[in-house]
């Protein structure tokens, strides 16, 4: 009979029976009254009231009885302390029963009675378990540990259990090793600052050897464990990715992905051209692609943590697309997450396959699917250009069908596209517009009217179109309401003359009868911008939009670091970091991939002393350029009252005092000429902006920016940190080549002065009610100068000067008051010299020298901006040892190398090596090759970045060749540009 009549009593006055049958003399009748009463306890009934009378059952030798009343006093224990103390002789005693299962029966359930009065009692027992001959009493003791010292930290410690535990890693058993590992890394997350788990090679080794021998979940610990380790060199890391591998052929799919996780974080440490690292890229994909025949929960947690790994390395499974093709019976989260994998693995190989499948998608009969698959379509056409014809006819293939909801998202797809590729697309308006009453939702309305408003010029009936959306203004969502008010602005600016009617009907709509003040304000700002200055209007509105990226929704660097470290766990299923969801008493450790091959990250590396010269200026962190027009009205630009640096930007600004929107938004981006822009990475995320700013430069990974080289590992991406050590060790010079440099002295001549541009005008008097400023940089005996000649133009006299600098890619910051001690009359100019220093805030621009900044006087506030040259930049340090310039030199990539020309340059090569020096371009060394002379010069920026140029000089040729190596191969333009106007100066 089974034992399930335990569960169907339901008696009266049961308890005093079972207190009479657990007296009984009868041993019988003794288990069974217990089972009885576990099975009351089981269904929720209170039976604490039997507690002495179970507790006196457990003098018995019969290992199923002890069982159960260990149960019942695990679990009636907390609400007894008082009656707890009675079992504590038993426990003693059960710790020296000869039977090891009763001795590891007695420790796990010493373990699991959370009571405080008696956890001093079981140190003893605890302690001679511990150190048990049989291994499955140690590996059970291992883990009470770390129970008692989630109960009591201090009484753990003191009694030197966590020192004992340590030992036990050391165990010839595999199970009490994962055992000991599993407790102290439980210890170690609620004590993050602790290093309990001093992981050192001998002790990786011993983890690794019982890793082939534990079950699978003593492999999951010790892989965990593995995972936190920080290899000395790429030897090593290799050779712990080689005895790792057979783990991904386990049965088990958690300690597949654990494995998984120990091989990407220690991939980042080898060398890319070396072949086991090919060879390991090849063997993670099929275990990835097992996963995904388990039943569909575990694919959906197999596909989220391969989602992390494709954007991580997307050619470890570029060969798998099939895999991620939709079953019909796949279920709808699934399905989802496997289309957003095909989206991220799609490239120009592949893209036939997968349209034809999207469109396939785009005909099923759930909703939610297809809007994604025709979204879908719209990512392929933007990521891969070479596709964007057959994406475009696809979708207008989905529009023909005339199912709503799929319109509607093509639609919206199809703005996107024209945003990437403007001006090539355009002849599909007309389809569009044939389906406008169709739309219903706020995105494909806002879309749509994007699409009027951006083209109006090519649609006739423009105005037609945006008049009936009109007549519902006030019931449109937001979205809708400001799309369309900024369409309305860009018809009036293309076709004034035809719609004055419409667009002060709409910016009364937005202004006086809304109460939304998001519209409002856009409204008012139109309104100003129109009736003060309809040229700046022009430029505002109309202004070139930034193409948009394929991947937006990419996931940050830094935060993808510290997912792929906890893959196998629930972070790399919600995609969050454990800090977000984490909650309670515990530090939750932010982990992060280890610096890749070459960068000199080791803590070991012999050669660290012998570059400590090359990096002293601490890492610039650079984040992506934000809302710069908001930045520059929060300015504080009250006039300084002591001579100290000026104020901090505050939050606000009293706005009532100047009327910025008047006199300065227009001035905001002054009609300077701007040196050729930096080159645009087009495979990085960028956020669209319906503004008149530059286009916002995209992020950049840590080891795109030289972060591999040192840098915040908080923060992420360092941009051009300084190298904060050499490669742990590089070949001895040969001679020959490159290096035969280094014996050759070649002469350098005495440095001329420094470089310093010729004055612009960089605010013109009718952009500023009459005050002219013109101005140029200069670096003089270190200090970086900003040498202004302050004009008025106007016929009142001009005090209050005050200057505020908006964040900048190098940190340029007024070092004091801007001096204007004398009220500036009319016809009248002064001359001020701003020291400045590159400790301000940093954030990177486009172009990467722009400059905004924002002055003050008694009139208003006005905005221009400016760009500096580079080399205002370069620091009097910037002379590389010898040895050093070879080794960084062979270090830097050659993909980070930039060629250009320098034109009608007619000086010899001491010469140019003269006038470079009075810059801070150091001659390093130089050489003669068949009558070519090529000096290797160095310069380090404020910021610590270094940049190492090969100049070539031939004689009697008017061209010289340049060649730039850097960690941040985007200054390269910049200093090219510096070069060419220090050598023609």
């Amino acid at each position: 009979m089974t034992d399930s009549k335990y569960f169907t009593t339901t008696k009266k006055g049961e308890i005093f029976e079972l207190k009479a049958e657990l007296n009984s003399d009868k041993k019988e009748k003794k288990k069974e009254a217990v089972k009885k009463v576990i099975a009351s306890m089981t269904v929720g009934k209170d039976v604490s009231a039997l507690f002495p009378d179970v507790v006196n059952c457990m003098q018995t030798d019969n290992l199923e009885l002890k069982k159960l009343v260990y149960l019942y006093l695990m679990n009636y224990a907390k609400s007894q302390p008082d009656m707890a103390i009675m079992a504590v002789n038993t426990f003693v005693k059960d710790c020296e029963d000869p039977n090891p299962l009763i001795r590891a029966l007695a420790v796990r359930t010493m373990g699991c009675i959370r009571v405080d009065k008696i956890t001093e009692y079981l140190c003893e027992p605890l302690r001679k378990c511990l150190k048990d001959e049989d291994p499955y009493v140690r590996k059970t003791a291992a883990v009470c540990v770390a129970k008692l010292h989630d109960i009591n930290a201090q009484l753990v410690e003191d009694q030197g259990f966590l020192d004992t535990l340590k030992d036990l890693i050391s165990d010839s058993n595999p199970m009490v090793v994962a055992n000991a590992v599993a407790a102290l890394s439980e210890i170690a997350e609620s004590h993050p600052n602790s290093n309990l788990l001093d992981l050192n090679p001998q002790t990786i080794n011993k983890l690794l050897t019982a890793l082939n021998e534990c079950t699978e979940w003593g492999q999951i610990f010790i892989l965990d464990c593995l995972a936190n380790y920080t290899p000395r060199d790429d030897r090593e890391s290799q050779s712990i990715c080689e005895r790792v591998t057979p783990r991904l052929s386990h049965a088990n799919s958690a300690v597949v992905l654990s494995a998984v996780k120990v091989l990407m974080k220690f991939m980042e440490m080898l060398p890319k051209d070396l072949d086991y690292y090919g060879t390991l890229l090849k063997k993670l994909a099929p275990p990835l692609v097992t996963l995904l025949s388990a039943e569909p929960e575990l694919q959906y947690v197999a596909l989220r943590n391969i989602n992390l790994i494709v954007q991580r390395r997307p050619e470890i499974l570029k060969h798998e697309m099939k895999v991620f093709f939709v079953k019909y019976n796949d279920p709808i989260y699934v399905k989802l997450e496997k289309l957003d994998i095909m989206i991220r693995l799609a490239s120009q190989a592949n893209i036939a396959q997968v349209l034809a499948e999207l469109k396939e998608y785009a005909t099923e009969v759930d909703v939610d699917f297809v809007r994604k698959a025709v979204r879908a379509i719209g990512r392929c056409a933007i990521k891969v250009e070479q596709s964007a014809e057959r994406c475009v006819s696809t979708l207008l293939d989905l529009i023909q069908t005339k199912v709503n909801y799929v319109v509607q998202e093509a639609i919206v797809v199809i703005k996107d596209i024209f945003r990437k590729y403007p001006n090539k697309y355009e002849s599909v308006i007309a389809t569009l517009c044939e389906n406008l009453d169709s739309l219903d939702e706020p995105e494909a309305r806002a879309a749509m009217i994007w699409i009027v408003g951006e083209y109006a010029e090519r649609i006739d009936n423009a105005d037609e179109l945006l008049e009936s959306f009109l007549e519902g203004f006030h019931d449109e969502s937001t979205q809708v309401q400001l799309q369309l008010l900024t369409a309305i602005v860009k018809l009036f600016l293309k076709k004034p003359t035809e719609t004055q009617e419409l667009v002060q009907q709409v910016l009364s709509l937005a202004t006086q009868d809304s109460d939304n003040p998001d519209l409002r304000d856009r409204g008012y700002i139109y309104w100003r911008l129109l009736s003060t200055d309809p040229v700046a209007a022009k430029e505002v509105v109309l202004a070139e939009k930034p193409l948009i990226s394929e991947e937006t929704d990419l996931i940050e660097p830094t935060l993808l670091e510290e997912l792929i470290c906890h893959i196998g766990t629930l972070a790399s299923v919600y995609h969050k970091p454990p800090s977000a969801f984490v909650e309670g008493s515990r530090g939750v450790q932010h982990k992060r991939l280890p610096g890749s091959a070459g960068s000199g990250e080791s803590a070991d590396s012999p050669d660290t002393g012998s570059a400590a010269g090359v990096s002293e200026a601490p890492p610039a962190v650079i984040p992506s350029q934000g809302d710069l027009l908001g930045d520059l009205l929060n300015l504080d630009l009250t006039p300084p009252t002591t001579s100290g640096p000026p104020p901090a930007p505050s939050s606000g600004m009293q706005m009532g005092a100047m009327d910025l929107l008047g006199g300065g938004l227009d001035s905001l981006m002054g009609d300077e000429s701007e040196p050729p822009p930096v080159p645009q990475r087009t495979d990085t995320p960028q956020s669209p902006q319906l503004s008149h700013q530059s286009p916002s430069p995209p992020d950049y990974s840590p080891t795109e920016l030289g972060g591999d080289l040192g840098g915040s590992p908080a923060m992420g991406a360092g941009f051009g940190a300084p190298p904060t050590a050499m490669p742990a060790s590089f070949p001895p010079p040969v001679s020959g080549g490159l290096d035969d440099l280094f014996d050759l002295g070649g002469s350098v001549g005495m440095p001329m002065g420094a470089y310093s541009p010729p004055k612009s005008i960089w605010l013109p008097a009718m952009k500023a009610k009459g005050l002219e400023i013109s101005g140029t940089f200069a670096r003089r005996a270190g200090v970086i100068q900003m040498e202004m000649t302050l004009t008025n133009k106007a016929m009142s006299i001009m005090t209050d000067f005050a200057i505020q600098f908006n964040r900048n890619s190098f940190g340029l910051a007024p070092a004091g008051p801007l001096q204007v001690l004398t009220p500036v009359g009319p016809n009248q100019s002064i001359e001020v010299a701003l020291p400045l220093s590159t400790v301000g805030p940093v954030m990177k621009m486009e172009p990467l020298t722009n400059l905004q900044v924002a002055v003050k006087n008694n009139i208003d506030v006005f905005y221009f901006s400016s760009q500096y040259p580079i080399s205002m930049l370069f620091v009097e340090d910037g002379k590389m040892e010898r040895q050093v310039f070879l080794a960084t030199w062979k270090d830097i990539p050659n993909d980070n190398e930039a060629q250009f020309q320098i034109k009608d340059c007619h000086l010899n090569s001491d010469a140019a090596s003269s006038k470079l020096q009075g810059s801070n371009v150091f001659t390093i060394a130089k050489r003669t090759v068949e009558g070519q002379d090529m000096l290797y010069q160095s310069m380090k920026l404020t910021n610590g970045i270094w940049v190492l140029a090969e100049l070539r000089v031939q004689a009697g040729n008017p061209n010289y060749t340049v060649s730039l190596k850097c960690r941040a191969p985007e200054v390269s333009q910049c200093v090219f540009q510096s070069y060419e106007a220090m050598l023609k100066n």
